[in-house]
């Protein structure tokens, strides 16, 4: 399993979400890690370089490496892309 590291500010925009929602973005996130499964693509334009996982309406922005994930940020999609 990938080690999953978040950003400092990512912790503040989880705890906007409702918890119901928060905790499935975290289990998708740990899934992922341990099995490189769930709606992943790579973006391009301003967030070249950056994968997007999707959870429900909410879309996870992160950098992965062959050790780790990096999380940078968790948003609602209509503001995911701003």
């Amino acid at each position: 399993m990938k080690k999953i590291y978040f950003e400092p500010e990512v912790p503040a925009q989880l705890r906007a979400i409702p918890q119901h929602i928060a905790m499935t973005i975290l289990e998708a996130i740990h899934r992922y890690a341990e099995s490189g499964t769930g709606r992943v693509k790579p973006l391009s334009g301003e967030f070249e370089g950056f994968l997007r996982l999707r959870v429900g309406n909410h879309r996870v922005f992160f950098k992965e490496t062959a050790e780790a994930i990096t999380i940078h940020r968790i948003r609602d999609r209509r503001s995911a892309y701003r």
